[in-house]
């Protein structure tokens, strides 16, 4: 059997090939309604199949968009992931996703390797790009988001959580419960001082303690951000002499940790411990106790991210604030705090 053609399907809708290119890319130029459903009707009757490698080729863009996590396996950036996924799927793309496991390397490798390919546009999630990764996108002249982080090395455009805010939030509400003070699960010594969430949710905790005129100092506990590193600190940490009144982690994977650790040291959460984290991942509401933490639109993000790496005018030209997109955070108040 012959293979069908898009000269094909414009035959049979009684249209040009240009208008059936219109309906299947969705543009550049409209359609009308009738003839869209024409044009529709004839591919499902034929059984039509776009050649994506031949449209790629003409077009030199693919319909992929990259992504590059830190780590999938976190449950903070598989949500994000997948809303993204989602996001670009209602544009009529479809996502690579690479981990850089937090090695430059890593960074640079899926960078090559999706600009590369072509990608129509790429969403970096990095925890610390480097000098390297920046002068790859400068060469490839790349549609480039940061989502989630922003760090110093790139200054293409970035949508990202009021992290400061959000931590600010969280702490003011745990002091109100009257605890003598809070502590801060942050990140380790290899944690970016600039740019990146963890190190905006310790600064709000700063903030936070300094307007209560509390010190921090001795405060302040390092770990990693997955649950399982976090846990082994917790244990250490609510073994000590020195036992905080209330911690508030600069994520929920810690918080999640934590919580752990507690229990099996027989604390009582909120009773003896109250805990507060950062993210509102979906197990955040199934812990126990459930978690207050805090809260931002992620599918909302990812919407802005991927609307923003595929609309023409991506680099414009502007102050770094006005590059910068904002979204609000909110407090989630459950029962690891006290309330309830």
């Amino acid at each position: 059997m012959a293979k069908v053609t898009r000269d094909d399907v414009a035959r049979l809708a009684g249209t040009s090939t240009a208008v059936v290119s219109y309906v299947i890319n969705n543009g550049p130029r409209p359609v009308a309604p009738a003839t869209r459903e024409r044009v529709l009707a004839a591919i499902k009757e034929l059984g039509y199949r776009p050649d994506r490698v031949a449209q790629a080729m003409a077009s030199r863009r693919t319909d992929l968009i990259g992504l590059i996590v830190p780590d999938a396996r976190q449950p903070f950036f598989a949500e994000m992931a997948h809303a993204v996924e989602w996001a670009a799927s209602e544009r009529g793309k479809m996502v690579l996703v690479g981990n850089s496991d937090y090695v430059g390397e890593r960074e640079v490798h899926y960078l090559r390797a999706f600009l590369g390919m072509r990608v129509s546009g790429l969403i970096l999630v990095s925890h610390a790009l480097n000098d390297n990764a920046a002068a790859e996108i400068d060469a490839w002249d790349a549609r480039v988001v940061l989502l989630h982080e922003r760090p110093e090395a790139i200054d293409d455009v970035a949508v990202v959580t009021d992290d400061l805010g959000g931590a600010q939030l969280a702490v003011r509400h745990l002091l109100e419960h009257g605890y003598e003070y809070v502590a801060c699960m942050g990140g380790t010594a290899e944690t970016p001082s600039v740019g990146d969430p963890v190190s905006d949710h310790v600064e709000g905790w700063k903030r936070a303690m300094k307007e209560a005129g509390l010190p921090t100092e001795g405060r302040l506990f390092e770990a990693p951000y997955n649950r399982y590193d976090a846990y082994r600190v917790g244990l250490e940490l609510l073994s000590g002499p020195q036992r905080p009144p209330a911690i508030f982690c600069s994520t929920d994977d810690q918080a999640i940790g934590l919580l752990r650790a507690a229990r099996e040291l027989r604390i009582d959460v909120p009773g003896e411990l109250a805990v507060a984290g950062f993210d509102d991942i979906k197990e955040a509401d199934l812990a126990d106790p459930p978690l207050t933490t805090v809260a931002s639109d992620r599918s909302a993000m990812a919407r802005a991210a991927v609307d923003l790496v595929l609309d023409d005018g991506l680099r414009v030209a502007g102050s770094r604030r006005e590059r910068l997109k904002v979204f609000p955070s909110q407090l989630v108040v459950r029962q690891s705090c006290g309330c309830l």
